[in-house]
């Protein structure tokens, strides 16, 4: 296989941002009066949006739509102020970009997290490693595992997808990586377990970040 770019995603990736959505979002509950959620439960609220993030963490009786609205713009006030607080890179992701970035093979990232923030996030963590195209979610364009940015962003590079590795935690990552026709890396230390990433179509399970090289 002929690799010349590769797409990441973001939280649950390349960043362990789980305990800044977590602390985030129950403040936002606590403020509207619902029950709070333990950290290691976020794994499974995140992931796809924030308004899905939002209707999965609120109780089933007051999902409609006005009580989702109110959270997210809670969310995106309290996430907007506190997401770099405890969030770090995984052990081994400098190692591997650095390696990457060696080798001159295209980086880009695809996130389901606000644009705006996607790309302050990445500019505050990332910012020696020349990301080639960051793209988070926006309005107007379906978010993933609709495959439509991953193709953008394939288009824009002018690389045929077959060329592309992508790497991501959920099932969510994988099955855009196939709905993309790329080639889909789960990474273990991420949000999700290896059965879920096997069955939504991963096609190698990474255990360290520095094995994205074996497939290079």
């Amino acid at each position: 296989m002929s690799v010349k770019a590769i797409i990441f995603d973001l939280d649950g990736t390349l960043l362990n941002t789980l305990d800044d959505l977590a602390d985030s979002m129950n403040r936002v509950l606590f403020a509207m009066g619902f029950p709070l959620h333990p950290t290691s439960a976020y794994k499974y609220f995140v992931g796809d949006g924030i308004e899905k993030l939002a209707s999965r963490v609120l109780p089933e009786n007051h999902r409609d739509k006005t009580t989702v609205e109110r959270c997210v713009a809670g969310m995106t006030h309290e996430y907007g102020t506190h997401w770099q607080d405890k969030t770090c890179l995984y052990d081994g992701i400098d190692e591997m970009l650095s390696a990457l970035s060696d080798r001159k093979v295209s980086l880009n990232i695809l996130s389901n997290k606000p644009d705006a923030l996607t790309r302050i996030t990445v500019s505050t963590f990332f910012a020696s490693y020349g990301f080639a195209i960051i793209t988070g979610a926006r309005k107007g364009i379906p978010k993933k595992p609709d495959p439509t940015s991953a193709f953008h962003i394939a288009n824009s590079l002018n690389i045929p997808t077959h060329q592309f590795l992508y790497l991501g935690d959920t099932k969510t990552d994988m099955e855009t990586a196939t709905g993309a026709g790329m080639f889909a890396l789960g990474a273990l230390w991420g949000f999700r377990t290896a059965s879920e990433l096997r069955e939504s179509g991963a096609q190698a399970l990474l255990e360290q970040p520095i094995e994205i090289l074996n497939y290079l």
